[in-house]
Formats: structure tokens, C-alpha cells, sequence
């Protein structure tokens, strides 16, 4: 039985942009109000922060150098 390498190519900043994107969409569109658009988006840096900790070192973003 063999190993299979798994290349893992999640960008956290990507991600957090394209959620704050749909947050200030909502906030725009007058889906959401502000005070839920705060909300929404002091959620959002907490999963950012978290998932940095999760990572804890051992991701790498590879900027093409």
C-alpha cells in the first residue's frame, strides 16, 4: 500500500475576502442592517483569527518565488 500526497491549497485571506464581500453585499443590498453588518464581520475576524491559530505555523502561502 502506497502514500498519497495531498496538496492542500486553502487561502485564509481569499476566504476572508470573499465572505466580507457577501457581508458588505447584504449590508448594501439593505438585507442586513449595520449593526448586524458589525456583527457579521466581528464573527468573521474571530473564525480568521482562529482558523491562523489552527494553522499554527504550518501553512505557507507560496508566492510564486
Amino acid at each position: 500500500m502506497g502514500l498519497t500526497a495531498i496538496t492542500y491549497n486553502f487561502d485564509p485571506d481569499k476566504w476572508y475576502d470573499s465572505d466580507l464581500y457577501l457581508i458588505q453585499l447584504k449590508l448594501k443590498t439593505g438585507e442586513i442592517n449595520q449593526n448586524e453588518y458589525d456583527e457579521a464581520v466581528e464573527i468573521l475576524d474571530k473564525k480568521l483569527e482562529g482558523m491562523w491559530k489552527r494553522l499554527d505555523g504550518t501553512y505557507q502561502i507560496n508566492n510564486g518565488n
